[in-house]
């Protein structure tokens, strides 16, 4: 339906962070990763694992300071990526939603292409730091996402005692509803998917 690839690499470069990504939305879920946080690492693979997109991901930063700006900016250069790839948007499911569990753990994520970025996000984190990951920094990546992909995105964890199993299970399911919003809809081949015709 779609001759045209929809891949995109974008080098973002401040004085904190360097950064490339690389994306293939019609991937197989293959990543390469190298953030210098291992947690983030982990993090990242399960979005291209689930959303079966072929991620590569290059960052270096100023972690001597802290995670803020590589989290941050892998969020927002990530985004243009996926907003480069995607194009004009025509035969764009554009929605996606996942509910994705882990043991005690119980995520909802749900995305919209629709032009206009926003972010909310509910996880009562129980914990301050995964490993050697700051839990706040995952607003600031999905922010960053967002802004730059111009998606609507909402983030709720359900329920959840570990915090690793609740911010696997938010990833998760970001991935699942990323991809089901990328899918492309043979139903709708060649039109934007909004009563504007434009998004």
């Amino acid at each position: 339906m779609n001759a045209e690839p929809r891949t995109a690499t974008i080098q973002r470069d401040t004085k904190e962070t360097q950064i490339r990504v690389a994306v293939n939305l019609d991937g197989s879920g293959r990543a390469k990763l190298a953030t210098g946080i291992g947690f983030f690492d982990h993090m990242l693979d399960q979005i291209a694992r689930h959303g079966l997109i072929d991620l590569d991901i290059d960052a270096t930063g100023d972690l001597h300071i802290d995670g803020h700006h590589t989290v941050e900016d892998v969020g927002i250069t990530l985004g243009m990526a996926v907003g480069k790839a995607v194009g004009d948007k025509k035969g764009l499911t554009r929605y996606g939603h996942a509910y994705v569990p882990l043991d005690e753990a119980l995520s909802r994520v749900v995305v919209d292409f629709s032009g206009r970025p926003g972010l909310v996000m509910n996880v009562p984190w129980k914990a301050g730091m995964i490993g050697g990951f700051d839990v706040q920094l995952a607003h600031e990546f999905f922010q960053g996402f967002a802004n730059h992909a111009l998606v609507t995105l909402h983030i709720d964890n359900l329920r959840g005692e570990n915090a690793h199993h609740q911010c696997e299970t938010v990833f998760k399911a970001f991935a699942r509803a990323l991809r089901s919003a990328l899918e492309l809809d043979p139903r709708s081949a060649g039109v934007v998917p909004s009563t504007k015709g434009t998004l």
